[in-house]
């Protein structure tokens, strides 16, 4: 029977990079997974053995990766893959699953895609470096969320870094500074009932130019980007705050209550009451 560790991140208010779950196991031969599909960005790191990598790109081609110790593999979301362990050699690994809009430009520093979703380092050292970062998180499931996030910021410095696949940044391009403007513009006024047009003319953009730089920047398209946001803070006002639903639906700039909830559940999945229920922070008395 396989050893596993397996922990689930506690918060979700960290919109760069957030951890999403994480984990450890020694595998049996030819245990699998899959063939399933994630919602967010999952790396695993391979301690020791080999296993292979059976990933479907989003043309619907199929591939396999022979991924051996020392080496890593990226799934992306909305991605069909299965991965399997060698029956002489059975792999260990470690994995992060973690999400935010940071990682974009991170897998673009790395050279890591959904045509290239294999990691190797280029030193060594640094591969165990970021091996053992996530082992750190792994093992240490009572840090405080500040400190975990600050470890998978220290991961990802070491998967871009160490990517021998990587990339220089690009610095200094307009298009960034657009964006940047557009991400404190929807810091600012997300409370407030705006729009894709009110914050692409905030940038004094066009609709459709600026929807084009921020899917390439973010990821995700701008109308998609604030709606995750909202229901982020929502989520955390749920959490945190014993606010009824609807002072919290026009907190986060939905002034329909109905709405609102139909947008946390399409983003959560359950209603923002049975959130509430699930993860609501009980005050000690």
């Amino acid at each position: 029977m396989s050893n596993v560790l397996y922990h689930i991140f506690p918060n979700e208010p960290f919109v760069d990079l957030t951890l999403y779950q994480y984990g450890w196991e020694k595998c049996d031969p030819l245990h699998s997974f899959g063939p399933s599909v994630r919602n967010h960005y999952l790396f695993h790191y391979v301690i020791s053995g080999t296993g292979t990598l059976s990933a479907t790109d989003f043309g619907g081609a199929t591939h396999e990766y022979r991924v051996r110790s020392g080496d890593g593999f990226m799934i992306f979301p909305k991605q069909v893959c299965t991965y399997y362990a060698d029956e002489t050699h059975p792999w260990e690994y470690t994995w992060l699953e973690f999400d935010g809009l940071k990682v974009k430009e991170t897998l673009e520093l790395a050279g890591i895609s959904v045509t290239s979703p294999i990691y190797h380092p280029n030193v060594k050292e640094l591969g165990l470096q970021l091996r053992d970062t996530m082992l750190h998180i792994t093992q240490n499931n009572d840090l405080s969320p500040f400190q975990l996030i600050g470890q998978l910021y220290l991961f990802v410095d070491y998967l871009t870094r160490s990517s021998s696949r990587r990339h220089l940044a690009r610095t200094g391009r307009l298009q960034d500074f657009y964006v940047r403007e557009a991400l404190t513009f929807v810091e600012q006024n997300f409370q407030n009932d705006i729009t894709v047009e009110d914050i692409a003319a905030f940038c004094n953009l066009n609709r459709s130019y600026f929807s084009k730089i921020f899917r390439d920047a973010v990821g995700q398209p701008p109308q998609e980007f604030l709606i995750n946001y909202r229901m982020t803070k929502a989520a955390e006002l749920l959490k945190i705050t014993n606010l009824p639903i609807g002072t919290i639906s026009s907190a986060v700039g939905y002034p329909s209550q109905l709405h609102f909830s139909r947008a946390f559940k399409n983003t959560y999945g359950i209603s923002p009451k049975e959130w509430r229920n699930e993860h609501k922070i009980i005050e000690p008395k």
